[in-house]
């Protein structure tokens, strides 16, 4: 009940569009379009959220940056089996930094302005690409990987050639800005299989990562998609994270959710060989979830009779750059007076655009709050839900890993806020203050993702001075923890506000005056207690983390105390 379907592979086909940019992008054609056309959908049919409230829109991207014109898609499939981590032996090799004097540069791309900040956007980015940023084959015998990354969420800056198999990468910053380098999403062709690569990231900033606790890169193939059904799978050996020698010791400047450190830098580096010659693969840090693949979620969600009729769908604001932010609105269809009775749960995600599994989790939430099922059914006669599932859609388009288009952290703004630098923080705060005044908020929860910590887990925010409060923000946490079996962690979960996070979201909110107020953090790793220890998330594992939030809040709301009761008391 209120299972979330399976991708059929007869339903989708994954094939390579011919053009001038045809070897970064993978379609899914439906199987009757398939049957009958070579040709892609229509990107208006894709694109944009039809309703009269909400017309169609097309992604707009700062002047500077050049977009290929052809949008990425990606076959939303997963291993029948959870995929392990990977495990150190102790050998690994550590190539320091050679940079570009001991080698050649191959793909070198920096969007850049007259000015130092945001000034203007526009539909599609800049089509001009300029070919210095890839220099092209000398001929059919030359084996030199080719990079891009000129597509939504891609950040690849520069690669430098070291030797024939051996390449060292460089990470765009969020733009307008010189750090965040974590998240990394970009293409390779021209592959050579059974050939032993090495892929070296040389400009990260964290002290530590979950690479070295086992997680493993992932890796689609176009043509493992189109021949075989298969998406996005783990990959690389020899996998190791460490400081680069040449780094200072300066301390960190900004306390983050998982933290983040300007400096020293640090490489990841790891092998990796291909399963085809003449490929194109996509190697990213998490499963990518751009703009576009909201907008065309929006747009199923749309034209489904039954999932149009209980969900409502507007812009909330616009970004700086001017595109979209979707306010969904989700309850059952009443007479305006039952519905003034309801109380309200509010849900944010992506306000950190490298934090794709929050996406993922939003999605599951969406498709179980529109089923039509008795569980589906009780929480929208219950309750008005207002989702917001792209906070932060600029830096998502780009493809930063924290910031906005006005290189701050959007989840730092809350406690003052300016309107005209940050339209969809403003929006989501004061909607928040007017859902208390004319329903009252029973729960919020933003939606994040962690790199430093195994399992999916929440962060709350204990009611020391309320004792008719005391820790009964720990038992929907609990209860998640009995729903989400292998995947969800109470023992992970941590309830203290700590002053460098009165800022966010989670603790503002809870300052308002909502008892429940909690981020989800999912971990780009996987799990690390539990029959499943020692094996990574995958896409399902998150859709299926946005149902099972969903089956907690029809338990933890329940009518029936005793339930809550006792299972508190186990």
């Amino acid at each position: 009940m209120g299972s979330l379907p399976e991708p059929r592979k007869e339903d989708a086909v994954v094939v390579d569009k011919p053009g001038a940019h045809d070897s970064y992008s993978c379609y899914r054609l439906h199987a009757a379009a398939a049957a009958g056309s070579s040709s892609p959908p229509s990107g208006r049919d894709l694109y944009g959220v039809v309703r009269e409230a909400c017309a169609q829109q097309h992604v707009k991207w700062p002047v500077e940056c050049q977009v290929i014109e052809d949008k990425v898609h990606h076959f939303e499939d997963w291993p029948v089996y959870p995929e392990p981590f990977y495990e150190s032996t102790g050998t690994e090799l550590r190539p320091q930094p050679v940079g570009d004097e001991l080698g050649r540069v191959v793909y070198h791309y920096y969007p850049t302005s007259s000015v130092n900040y945001f000034s203007r956007s526009c539909v599609g980015g800049n089509k001009y690409l300029n070919e210095d940023v890839r220099p092209s084959l000398q001929d059919d015998s030359d084996t030199t990987l080719q990079f891009e990354s000129r597509f939504e969420c891609g950040n690849l800056g520069k690669v430098v050639q070291v030797s024939e198999c051996y390449y060292e990468l460089h990470l765009r910053a969020d733009m307008y800005t010189s750090r965040h380098t974590q998240w990394f999403y970009f293409a390779v062709s021209n592959t050579r299989k059974d050939i032993t690569y090495r892929f070296s990231i040389v400009n990260l900033t964290k002290g530590d990562s979950l690479y070295n606790h086992g997680m493993r890169p992932l890796m689609y193939s176009c043509r493992e998609a189109a021949q075989h059904g298969v998406g996005w799978r783990r990959c690389a050996t020899n996998i190791i994270y460490f400081k680069n020698h040449d780094s200072s010791d300066n301390t960190c400047y900004d306390s983050d959710d998982d933290g983040e450190d300007d400096a020293p830098s640090y490489t990841l580096t790891f092998n990796i060989t291909f399963p085809h010659d003449h490929d194109t693969l996509y190697i990213a840090h998490c499963y990518p979830y751009s703009y576009s693949d909201l907008q065309e979620h929006l747009l199923s969600i749309q034209n489904d009779p039954f999932k149009s009729s209980v969900c409502r769908q507007r812009v909330l604001c616009r970004s700086v750059a001017g595109n979209p932010v979707y306010l969904l609105t989700i309850t059952s269809p009443e007479p305006e007076e039952d519905g003034k009775k309801k109380r309200a749960v509010v849900l944010t995600g992506r306000v950190h655009p490298g934090e794709t599994p929050s996406s993922w989790i939003m999605k599951g939430v969406l498709e179980f709050l529109t089923a039509d099922n008795p569980k589906a059914h009780e929480l929208r006669s219950q309750f008005i839900f207002k989702v917001i599932p792209m906070l932060n859609p600029d830096g998502v388009i780009v493809g930063n890993h924290r910031c906005s288009l006005v290189g701050r952290d959007l989840n730092r703004q809350y406690k003052m806020v300016v309107k005209e630098m940050f339209p969809a923080i403003w929006h989501t705060k004061a909607m928040v203050r007017r859902l208390m005044d004319e329903h009252g908020v029973v729960m919020y929860g933003d939606f994040h993702a962690h790199s430093r910590k195994h399992n999916i887990f929440l962060y709350g925010c204990e009611n020391r001075r309320n004792q008719d409060n005391h820790l009964r923000e720990q038992i929907f946490p609990l209860l998640l923890h009995y729903n989400g079996g292998d995947k969800f962690s109470f023992r992970s979960c941590k309830f203290k506000v700590h002053r460098c996070k009165e800022g966010t979201a989670r603790v503002v909110v809870w300052m308002m005056g909502v008892l429940h107020s909690y981020t989800m953090e999912a971990s780009f790793g996987g799990v690390s207690e539990g029959p499943r220890a020692g094996t990574h998330y995958n896409i399902h594992d998150f859709l299926s983390m946005g149902r099972q939030f969903c089956e907690t809040l029809f338990e933890y709301f329940d009518p029936q105390p005793i339930k809550i009761q006792g299972e508190a008391e186990k």
